[in-house]
């Protein structure tokens, strides 16, 4: 039950039922002691704007945005970058920001790639500096000097890229893709789509809140073990 105290924070897309943040996030906030609530939020393409004005009549705290909405939403708030995950609400305005590659936060990468054109992929290239390979542009991708390889796409069954030692694949999708089941069982490192989802829901709490995000809580609401 929402209190008239309880504050708010949404998730922007379509679909969102599938989504693990309200259980990631719930547990974050029920940690920090916090009356704060995580709702999905679906949007029709035509509601986007209605629904970001609904976060300030509301009274939401922010929210989140998640596909097909980071670019669209980036443009409608005019921010400076051009893809957020993040929203924040304060003194009756909507800051943006991008949380989305937060799980490279302070990883190098010499010779990195980006597979994907959508808000993610637009978020790590941005991070990374990285080549970017894309059905709407240059493809098949080539990963052989890669070391750091980051699946945006939504592609679940086809094997993408085939990587080996030396090289680490992020893998945005959860449950994991054949090209991240492929890249564990010739020897790279593997990032899950969940351990991504966790960093950039920590930074998203975080900047929500100001609070320090208790990480292992939203690990463990997710299924991850230390």
């Amino acid at each position: 039950m929402i209190s008239g105290e309880t504050r708010l924070v949404g998730l922007i897309g379509n679909p969102v039922a599938a989504s693990l943040s309200p259980r990631m996030q719930n547990a974050a906030f029920a940690a920090r002691g916090l009356d704060w609530t995580y709702v999905p939020l679906l949007a029709e393409p035509h509601e986007l704007e209605d629904a970001l004005r609904g976060l300030l009549a509301l009274g939401f705290a922010g929210a989140n945005v998640t596909a097909p909405y980071k670019l669209q939403v980036a443009r409608l708030v005019g921010a400076a970058q051009s893809s957020v995950n993040t929203l924040v609400v304060r003194e009756g305005r909507i800051e943006a920001h991008s949380t989305d590659a937060a799980v490279v936060t302070g990883r190098k990468a010499e010779r990195p790639v980006v597979l994907g054109s959508g808000g993610a992929a637009t978020a790590f290239l941005a991070a990374l500096g990285a080549r970017q390979f894309s059905r709407r542009g240059e493809w098949p991708p080539d990963v052989v000097e890669a070391d750091l390889v980051v699946n945006a796409t939504s592609e679940r069954d086809e094997v993408l890229v085939e990587l080996g030692p030396g090289q680490t694949l992020v893998d945005l999708p959860y449950p994991e893709t054949a090209t991240a089941r492929a890249a564990r069982e010739r020897g790279a490192d593997v990032i899950s789509g969940i351990e991504a989802l966790v960093a950039q829901g920590a930074a998203s709490f975080e900047l929500w809140t100001g609070l320090p995000a208790p990480v292992e809580v939203m690990r463990g609401a997710l299924g991850l073990v230390a």
